[in-house]
Protein backbone atom coordinates (compact mmCIF):
# COMPACT_ATOMS: atom_id res chain seq x y z
CA UNK A 1 0.00 0.00 0.00
CA UNK A 2 1.19 3.45 -0.82
CA UNK A 3 0.17 6.76 1.49
CA UNK A 4 -1.46 9.26 -0.83
CA UNK A 5 -2.77 12.61 0.00
CA UNK A 6 -6.02 14.33 -1.73
CA UNK A 7 -4.15 16.50 -4.86
CA UNK A 8 -7.26 18.16 -5.58
CA UNK A 9 -10.82 18.01 -7.55
CA UNK A 10 -10.88 18.56 -11.16
CA UNK A 11 -13.43 18.04 -14.35
CA UNK A 12 -13.02 15.71 -17.25
CA UNK A 13 -13.87 16.67 -20.72
CA UNK A 14 -17.62 15.34 -20.14
CA UNK A 15 -17.28 17.82 -16.42
CA UNK A 16 -17.63 15.37 -14.40
CA UNK A 17 -15.86 15.20 -11.01
CA UNK A 18 -12.42 13.63 -10.58
CA UNK A 19 -10.48 12.85 -7.46
CA UNK A 20 -6.78 12.97 -7.67
CA UNK A 21 -4.82 11.10 -5.14
CA UNK A 22 -1.04 11.39 -5.60
CA UNK A 23 1.65 9.43 -3.46
CA UNK A 24 2.49 10.97 -0.45
CA UNK A 25 6.36 11.91 -0.52
CA UNK A 26 6.31 12.36 -4.50
CA UNK A 27 7.68 15.53 -5.66
CA UNK A 28 5.24 17.81 -7.86
CA UNK A 29 5.42 16.85 -11.39
CA UNK A 30 6.81 13.24 -10.81
CA UNK A 31 5.42 9.85 -10.72
CA UNK A 32 1.40 9.36 -11.35
CA UNK A 33 -1.38 10.14 -9.39
CA UNK A 34 -4.58 8.34 -9.55
CA UNK A 35 -7.85 9.59 -10.98
CA UNK A 36 -10.93 8.46 -9.42
CA UNK A 37 -14.53 9.49 -10.78
CA UNK A 38 -16.77 10.70 -8.42
CA UNK A 39 -20.14 12.20 -7.77
CA UNK A 40 -20.79 16.28 -7.37
CA UNK A 41 -21.92 15.71 -3.61
CA UNK A 42 -19.03 13.56 -2.84
CA UNK A 43 -16.81 16.56 -4.62
CA UNK A 44 -18.46 18.91 -2.50
CA UNK A 45 -18.15 17.33 0.58
CA UNK A 46 -14.47 16.58 0.02
CA UNK A 47 -13.72 20.59 -1.21
CA UNK A 48 -15.02 21.69 1.94
CA UNK A 49 -12.64 19.37 4.38
CA UNK A 50 -10.26 20.25 2.85
CA UNK A 51 -10.32 23.54 2.89
CA UNK A 52 -11.35 23.44 6.52
CA UNK A 53 -14.77 25.41 5.72
CA UNK A 54 -17.67 24.58 7.74
CA UNK A 55 -21.36 24.09 6.06
CA UNK A 56 -23.87 25.64 7.50
CA UNK A 57 -25.82 22.34 7.89
CA UNK A 58 -23.52 19.07 8.37
CA UNK A 59 -23.18 17.19 5.30
CA UNK A 60 -23.53 13.57 5.10
CA UNK A 61 -19.54 13.11 5.53
CA UNK A 62 -19.72 15.10 8.89
CA UNK A 63 -23.06 13.50 10.02
CA UNK A 64 -20.71 10.42 10.08
CA UNK A 65 -17.46 11.04 11.10
CA UNK A 66 -20.14 12.74 14.16
CA UNK A 67 -21.73 8.96 14.77
CA UNK A 68 -18.17 7.75 15.13
CA UNK A 69 -17.40 10.08 17.40
CA UNK A 70 -20.42 9.58 19.56
CA UNK A 71 -20.17 5.73 19.55
CA UNK A 72 -16.38 5.98 20.50
CA UNK A 73 -15.05 4.38 16.59
CA UNK A 74 -11.89 6.04 15.08
CA UNK A 75 -11.22 5.48 11.48
CA UNK A 76 -7.51 3.56 11.48
CA UNK A 77 -7.04 3.90 7.79
CA UNK A 78 -8.52 4.05 4.77
CA UNK A 79 -7.63 1.70 1.74
CA UNK A 80 -8.69 1.98 -1.91
CA UNK A 81 -7.69 -1.46 -2.75
CA UNK A 82 -9.05 -2.17 -6.35
CA UNK A 83 -10.56 -1.54 -9.61
CA UNK A 84 -12.73 -4.19 -11.39
CA UNK A 85 -14.76 -2.99 -14.64
CA UNK A 86 -13.85 0.85 -13.79
CA UNK A 87 -15.27 0.72 -10.19
CA UNK A 88 -13.14 1.66 -7.62
CA UNK A 89 -13.43 -0.17 -4.19
CA UNK A 90 -12.32 0.86 -0.88
CA UNK A 91 -12.32 -0.23 2.86
CA UNK A 92 -12.84 2.14 6.08
CA UNK A 93 -11.00 0.47 9.03
CA UNK A 94 -12.34 1.17 12.28
CA UNK A 95 -11.41 0.55 15.70
CA UNK A 96 -14.84 0.51 18.30
CA UNK A 97 -15.73 -0.66 21.10
CA UNK A 98 -16.58 -4.13 20.05
CA UNK A 99 -13.02 -4.58 18.10
CA UNK A 100 -11.89 -3.65 14.97
CA UNK A 101 -14.34 -3.14 12.39
CA UNK A 102 -13.48 -3.19 7.78
CA UNK A 103 -16.39 -1.49 5.57
CA UNK A 104 -16.72 -1.60 2.24
CA UNK A 105 -17.31 1.47 0.77
CA UNK A 106 -17.29 3.96 -2.03
CA UNK A 107 -13.36 5.60 -2.50
CA UNK A 108 -15.34 9.05 -2.60
CA UNK A 109 -16.74 8.27 0.95
CA UNK A 110 -13.95 7.04 2.57
CA UNK A 111 -12.10 9.51 1.17
CA UNK A 112 -14.18 12.37 2.68
CA UNK A 113 -14.21 10.34 6.17
CA UNK A 114 -10.61 10.13 6.14
CA UNK A 115 -9.95 13.39 5.50
CA UNK A 116 -12.42 14.83 8.38
CA UNK A 117 -10.97 12.32 10.77
CA UNK A 118 -7.34 13.35 9.26
CA UNK A 119 -7.06 8.77 8.55
CA UNK A 120 -3.73 7.84 6.53
CA UNK A 121 -5.31 7.42 2.99
CA UNK A 122 -3.81 4.40 1.26
CA UNK A 123 -3.66 2.69 -2.44
CA UNK A 124 -2.55 -0.50 -3.53
CA UNK A 125 0.51 -0.43 -5.42
CA UNK A 126 -0.76 -2.36 -8.11
CA UNK A 127 -3.87 0.10 -8.64
CA UNK A 128 -1.06 2.72 -8.96
CA UNK A 129 0.14 1.30 -11.60
CA UNK A 130 -2.37 -0.39 -13.54
CA UNK A 131 -5.04 3.16 -13.11
CA UNK A 132 -2.66 5.82 -12.46
CA UNK A 133 -1.99 8.43 -14.73
CA UNK A 134 1.72 10.54 -15.40
CA UNK A 135 1.85 13.34 -12.55
CA UNK A 136 2.78 16.26 -15.35
CA UNK A 137 -0.82 15.86 -16.77
CA UNK A 138 -2.76 16.18 -13.99
CA UNK A 139 -1.04 18.94 -11.66
CA UNK A 140 -1.74 22.10 -12.80
CA UNK A 141 1.05 24.09 -13.99
CA UNK A 142 1.77 27.66 -12.83
CA UNK A 143 1.66 30.99 -15.31
CA UNK A 144 5.62 31.03 -14.77
CA UNK A 145 6.25 27.23 -15.82
CA UNK A 146 4.06 27.58 -19.06
CA UNK A 147 5.86 30.72 -20.38
CA UNK A 148 9.16 28.63 -19.48
CA UNK A 149 7.77 25.95 -21.79
CA UNK A 150 6.76 28.53 -24.33
CA UNK A 151 10.03 29.80 -24.42
CA UNK A 152 11.77 26.78 -24.42
CA UNK A 153 9.25 25.34 -27.32
CA UNK A 154 10.44 28.82 -29.32
CA UNK A 155 14.17 27.88 -29.00
CA UNK A 156 13.93 24.29 -30.29
CA UNK A 157 12.06 25.84 -32.86
CA UNK A 158 13.78 29.15 -33.95
CA UNK A 159 16.53 28.94 -36.68
CA UNK A 160 19.21 31.59 -36.82
CA UNK A 161 18.21 32.94 -39.89
CA UNK A 162 15.36 33.90 -39.02
CA UNK A 163 17.32 36.83 -37.41
CA UNK A 164 19.32 37.81 -40.42
CA UNK A 165 18.07 41.21 -41.87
Amino acid sequence: MIQVRVLGIALDAAQQHIVLLKPLLEEPGAGNVLPIWIGPQEATSILLAISGEQPPRPLTHDLMKTLLDTVGATVDRVEVTSIEEGTFYAELSLTTPAGPVVLDTRPSDAIAIAVRTEAPLLIADELLAEAGIPAEVAEPRTEEEEKVDEFKKFLDDVDPEDFQG
